[in-house]
C-alpha cells in the first residue's frame, strides 16, 4: 500500500531496503536484545530484574501509524512512519528519562476506505504486511534507545478504526464484538497473529522481545469482563512472558481485573477537568490496587502546567507505578514536526514536542516538558544528568529564492543557518536561533538576504542549552534567481496595509491542517504587501468553505491603483473532511503583467483565512 502524496516513491525504495536487510538479520537468527529481562509483576510492583521498575512518560499514539501528514497539498493525512521518525520519537523519550512508550492501536481497515489508505487490520485473518514492517521497525528502535513499549490491540473508538469495523467484516452490530462467538474468535486470531510475529528487522518473535512491557486488550473499550477474561487467557496462553493489561475504558478501578489472574498490570484514564477530581479518582483506584497489582495512570492530560504537577506529585506519593500523558508528537521526514490539535482541552492544547518550543506557550509547552523531564528522573530515584549536545541535523533542501529545510536533532531547541560562496567556506550565519517548531509542514527559513544571480553553500547546525551540534551536510552550490519574502501571519509586522474586517487567529486548527497562525478576513477585506525589488511572482495559502473564488490578487506599481490578473488555483481535498470539518486548501499563484509590480493586494471575496503569503522579488543583478 501506498499513500497519496507526491514523493512516496523514494519513502517505499526505502522500506524495501530496510524489509531486505530485516530479512537478512531474520534469516541469520535472532539479534541480541538490549534489555537483560522480562518485566515482571512481584504483588503490586513491577521488577526489572531486582530493581523496582517506575517510570514517567508519554503517550505517542503515532509512533508505528502517522494520522498528521498534514502538508498542504497532500490529501492522504495517514501514512506509515520512516526510521528517521521512529528515532526521533524514541531518543526524545530517552532523553527525558521516560522509559516507557504506550503506542496507540493497530489501524482496522474500514469499508470506504480509499485504495492509498494504509490500515493494519484488512479484514479476518487479513493483516497489512508492510504495515507490520513498520511496527518491527519499531520494536528494533525501542532496544536501541532503551524503550519499553506497551501496545493495545484495537481501539474502541472509529478514529483508525476500532471493535465496529471489526464487527462490520463479519456483517454483524458494534456491541456483538463481545458476546459472539466468530467476533471473539476473529480477535483472539488477531492476538495469534501479533505474538507469534517474527520481527523481520531482528528475527525475535514477538512474544520473546524484552522491549515489550505489556500488551493491552484494547484502547478504552467498553468491554463486559467475561470477554477481558477470555481474550487475557489466550494471550497468556501465547505469552506467559509479557505483562497483560486490560484495556477498559475507566477512571477508578474494576474490581473484576484486579481479581483476573490473567491480568497483570491496571490502569485508569483521566481527562476530568478538575485537577481536584482527577487525582481523587487516582488516589482511590490506588487504593484498590495496593498490595494487589501494579497500578498506573494510563492517560491523562489537557490542564495547566501547575494542575499536571499535582498530578505528576501524586503519582509519586502513592507509589504508583507510572503515568502517561497524552500526547507526544516527533519530527517529520520532510522537515519540521508532526502537528495535532487537540478540541478535548478547551481549544487550548497541541500535541507536545520535545523539548518544547516558544510556539506552545499558550499551554507552556517548554515548562511542562522539564517538569516530566525531572519528574520522569525522580520516580526512577535517580538525579537528572545534563542534556546532551544535539546531533548534526540534516539539511534537505535549498530553493532558487533561499527557503530551506532540514531534519532537526533530538533535543535541539534551535538552530544557526550558516552560508559560504565556496564549499569550503568562509561560512557566516544568515540565521540564528531558528525554530524547527516555528510553522507547519513548511519551508523552515527563508534567507531574504540573498542577492539574486549569486551561488551558495548551506549548512545548519542544531542547539541546546549544552551547546551546538557540528554542522550538517552542505547543500550547494545553490545559484538564486530571486529572493522569497515569506509571511507567516504569526502577527501583522509583513503587512504593508490592512483593509476592512480582519483578525489573527490561532483556534481550531485541525480544520485547518494544523496550521496554528492565520489570516481570517471577511469580504471586502484586503492586504497589501511591498517589495523593494520589484515582484515576479505571489503564492497565496488559504482555506474557505465558499464555493465560489475566495480573494483575488491585485499588482499595482505605486501602491495606488491595482489591476486584477487570473491566478492558477490549486486545491487539495483532505481526507477525514466528515470527521474534522476540514476547510477546502487552495494554493494560489500570480505574477504581474510586463510593467512590473512594487505591491501585491490580497482581497477577501468571501470569507477565508490565509495561512502563508510567498512573494517572489528581486531581479539578477
Amino acid at each position: 500500500m501506498v499513500s497519496g502524496c507526491v514523493g512516496k516513491i523514494g519513502f517505499w525504495a526505502g522500506c524495501l531496503v530496510l524489509a531486505a536487510a530485516g530479512l537478512a538479520c531474520a534469516a541469520q537468527g535472532p539479534q541480541k536484545q538490549a534489555f537483560e529481562n522480562f518485566v515482571r509483576r512481584e504483588g503490586d510492583v513491577l521488577k526489572d530484574g531486582s530493581r523496582d521498575f517506575r517510570f514517567l512518560s508519554f503517550n505517542i499514539p503515532n509512533l508505528h501509524y502517522v494520522e498528521d501528514d498534514m502538508r498542504f497539498d497532500c490529501r492522504m493525512p495517514f501514512r506509515l512512519p520512516d526510521a528517521f521518525e521512529i528515532n526521533d520519537a524514541l531518543g526524545a523519550i530517552e532523553q527525558m528519562g521516560g522509559q516507557v512508550v504506550r503506542t496507540y492501536t493497530l489501524a482496522v481497515k474500514k469499508a470506504d476506505d480509499p485504495p492509498d489508505l494504509p490500515r493494519y487490520l484488512l479484514g479476518p485473518g487479513q493483516f497489512n504486511e508492510e504495515a507490520f514492517k513498520t511496527l518491527d521497525q519499531v520494536m528494533a528502535a525501542a532496544h536501541r534507545h532503551r524503550v519499553r513499549l506497551i501496545i493495545p490491540f484495537v481501539d474502541q473508538w472509529s478514529w483508525w478504526g476500532g471493535t465496529a469495523e471489526l464487527a462490520a467484516f463479519r456483517g454483524k452490530k458494534p456491541d456483538e464484538v463481545w458476546t459472539d462467538p466468530q467476533l471473539i474468535e476473529d480477535f483472539k486470531s488477531i492476538v495469534t497473529f501479533v505474538v507469534q510475529r517474527v520481527n523481520t528487522v531482528t528475527g525475535v518473535r514477538y512474544r520473546d522481545d524484552k522491549a515489550i512491557l505489556a500488551w493491552e486488550t484494547g484502547n478504552e473499550l467498553h468491554s463486559p469482563p467475561e470477554w477481558t477474561r477470555q481474550i487475557a487467557a489466550h494471550l497468556k496462553s501465547l505469552d506467559p512472558q509479557h505483562l497483560v493489561l486490560d484495556g477498559t475504558h475507566r477512571e477508578t478501578l474494576l474490581a473484576s481485573s484486579l481479581e483476573d489472574a490473567n491480568i497483570d498490570f491496571v490502569q485508569t484514564h483521566h481527562y476530568e477537568k478538575d485537577p481536584r477530581a482527577m487525582i481523587g479518582h487516582i488516589v482511590e483506584s490506588a487504593r484498590m490496587a495496593q498490595g494487589r497489582k501494579p497500578y498506573f495512570v494510563g492517560e491523562f492530560g489537557f490542564l495547566s502546567t501547575a494542575a499536571l504537577g499535582a498530578v505528576m506529585d501524586a503519582v509519586l506519593e502513592q507509589k504508583l507505578t507510572g503515568a502517561l500523558l497524552w500526547s507526544l508528537r516527533y519530527r517529520s521526514r520532510e522537515g519540521g514536526f508532526y502537528w495535532h490539535h487537540e478540541p478535548h482541552g478547551g481549544d487550548h492544547f497541541k500535541a507536545y514536542h520535545w523539548p518544547g518550543f516558544p510556539i506552545g506557550e499558550k499551554y507552556d509547552e517548554r515548562r511542562l516538558m522539564h517538569l516530566v523531564r525531572e519528574r520522569a528522573f525522580a520516580i526512577q530515584g535517580v538525579p537528572v544528568p545534563p542534556l546532551p549536545q544535539p546531533q548534526a541535523p540534516h539539511l534537505l533542501s535549498v530553493t532558487e529564492g533561499g527557503q530551506m529545510t532540514w531534519r532537526g536533532a533530538v533535543g535541539a531547541d534551535s538552530y544557526n543557518v550558516e552560508r559560504a560562496e565556496a564549499a569550503g567556506g568562509p561560512w557566516r550565519v544568515v540565521g540564528a536561533g531558528i525554530c524547527d517548531a516555528q510553522v507547519q509542514y513548511r519551508p523552515l527559513y527563508a534567507d531574504e538576504s540573498v542577492r539574486p544571480g549569486q551561488t551558495y553553500f548551506y549548512r545548519v547546525a542544531a542547539c541546546n542549552a549544552s551547546g551546538a551540534s557540528k554542522p550538517s551536510n552542505v547543500v550547494g552550490p545553490v545559484r538564486m534567481t530571486h529572493r522569497t519574502f515569506v509571511d507567516e501571519l504569526w502577527n501583522d509586522a509583513r503587512i504593508f496595509l490592512k483593509e476592512g474586517n480582519l483578525q489573527l487567529v490561532d483556534n481550531q486548527a485541525r480544520k485547518f491542517k494544523e496550521d496554528c497562525h492565520r489570516l481570517a478576513g471577511q469580504t471586502k477585506s484586503a492586504v497589501v504587501y511591498r517589495s523593494g525589488g520589484g515582484i515576479r511572482a505571489v503564492r497565496v495559502f488559504l482555506f474557505t468553505q465558499s464555493s465560489q473564488p475566495a480573494i483575488r490578487i491585485l499588482f499595482s506599481k505605486d501602491g495606488r491603483t491595482f489591476d486584477p490578473v487570473d491566478a492558477a488555483v490549486a486545491e487539495t481535498a483532505t481526507y477525514g473532511g466528515d470527521a474534522y470539518g476540514f476547510w477546502k486548501a487552495l494554493l494560489l499563484s500570480a505574477r504581474p503583467g510586463p510593467t512590473g509590480s512594487d505591491y501585491v493586494k490580497i482581497e477577501f471575496l468571501a470569507e477565508a483565512q490565509l495561512a502563508r503569503v510567498e512573494i517572489d522579488h528581486g531581479a539578477i543583478e
